[in-house]
C-alpha cells in the first residue's frame, strides 16, 4: 500500500501539492469493514474536506457519493462507473464525481483465460471472494460467464476475516482444486504472504489481482498498473484543489494491462510455461 500512497502523493506534486507543506492529506483504512463506511463518509463530510479520495474499491465510491452532493469526489473503481451509478457519462460526469476506470471487474475473464492457458490440465477452479465487499457477486458473475465459456468448474471459496482466511488451508487441503483464483479486493492486502503460503503448501497454481502479489511468490497475475492509477488520481485531486470542477474532468480510463509470471514459482510447481505466454508477459520474475 505504501507504494500507492507514494504513487498518489507523486501526482499530487506534478500539479504543485506537497503533503505536509500546502495539502494535508489524511488516510483511512477499512481493512475490510465495510459497514464503517457510512460513519467514515458522514464523518468527512462533517469536517467539511476539500476532496474525499476513494483510489480503489467500489464500496467507498459509491459510499462517498451516497454522502454528499458537494464535495468533490475522485474515485477508482474496477467497473463501469456508469453502471455504477457514480457519473452520468465518461466524457461528463456531471455532479461532484470523476475519476478513474481501472477495469479489475472487466478483466476477471481475461485472467481466468490467462491462468487456464499457463495451465490446461487445471479444470476445478477455486475463487476466493470476500463476502463482505458489496461488488464480490458482480466479481463473481464475471467469473462464472468466463468459466463457463472456457469449460472451468467453479468452486467459490469465501473469506471476509482473519480466522476464514486461516480456515482456508484446510478447505483447500480437503477440497484439492486444480487453480485457485483470487477475486480482487483490498482486504487481501494484509493477507498477501498468507494466500501466496496458503498456494505454496497446496502446491497450487494461483492467480492474482495485482503484481506485488507475484513478486512476493505469487505465480501469475493479470491487472491495470496500479501504481499509475494512483498517480492519475493524485494529479486529478491536484486540479480540483486547483479550482477545477469534477463535472469538466472526464473519466479516465486505464489503458495498459499487465501480465507478470514468476518463473521461480513455475518451477518449484513443476509447470512450464507456454512460449506464447512468456512472449507476451510484460515481466517475468527469475
Amino acid at each position: 500500500m505504501a507504494v500507492y500512497m507514494a504513487a498518489f502523493r507523486k501526482g499530487l506534486g506534478e500539479t504543485g501539492y506537497v503533503d505536509g507543506q500546502n495539502v494535508t492529506v489524511g488516510y483511512h483504512y477499512l481493512e475490510g469493514q465495510y459497514d464503517r463506511l457510512r460513519a467514515l463518509m458522514a464523518d468527512l463530510v462533517r469536517r467539511r474536506v476539500a476532496v474525499i479520495v476513494t483510489p480503489d474499491a467500489i464500496a467507498p465510491s459509491i459510499a462517498a457519493k451516497a454522502a454528499t452532493e458537494t464535495i468533490p469526489i475522485v474515485f477508482g473503481v474496477g467497473d463501469d462507473p456508469v453502471k455504477l451509478g457514480l457519473v452520468a457519462s465518461l466524457a461528463r460526469p456531471g455532479g461532484n464525481v470523476t475519476g478513474i476506470n481501472f477495469f479489475n471487474v472487466e478483466v476477471l475473464g481475461k485472467r481466468l483465460a490467462l491462468l487456464h492457458e499457463l495451465v490446461p490440465q487445471a479444470l476445478r477452479v477455486a475463487v476466493l471472494l470476500n463476502p463482505a465487499n458489496p461488488a464480490w457477486e458482480v466479481a463473481l458473475r464475471e467469473v462464472q460467464e468466463a468459466a463457463r465459456i472456457i469449460g472451468l468448474q467453479i468452486h467459490v471459496l469465501k473469506a471476509s476475516t482473519s480466522r476464514e482466511i486461516n480456515a482456508l488451508f484446510d478447505t483447500v487441503a480437503r477440497e484439492r482444486p486444480d487453480a485457485l483464483f483470487i477475486a480482487p479486493d483490498a482486504f487481501w492486502v494484509d493477507y498477501r504472504e498468507e494466500l501466496i503460503n496458503l498456494a505454496a503448501r497446496a502446491r497450487i497454481p494461483a492467480a492474482y489481482h495485482n503484481p506485488n502479489y507475484v513478486a512476493a511468490g505469487g505465480l501469475m497475475s493479470y491487472a491495470t498498473n496500479i501504481a499509475d492509477t494512483y498517480r492519475q488520481i493524485g494529479i486529478y485531486t491536484g486540479r480540483i484543489l486547483k479550482g477545477e470542477k469534477p463535472a469538466d474532468l472526464p473519466v479516465q480510463q486505464a489503458t495498459k494491462l499487465e501480465l507478470v509470471i514468476n518463473l521461480k514459482t513455475a518451477k518449484a510447481l513443476g509447470l512450464t510455461i507456454p512460449e506464447t505466454l512468456l512472449a507476451t508477459a510484460d515481466e517475468v520474475i527469475q
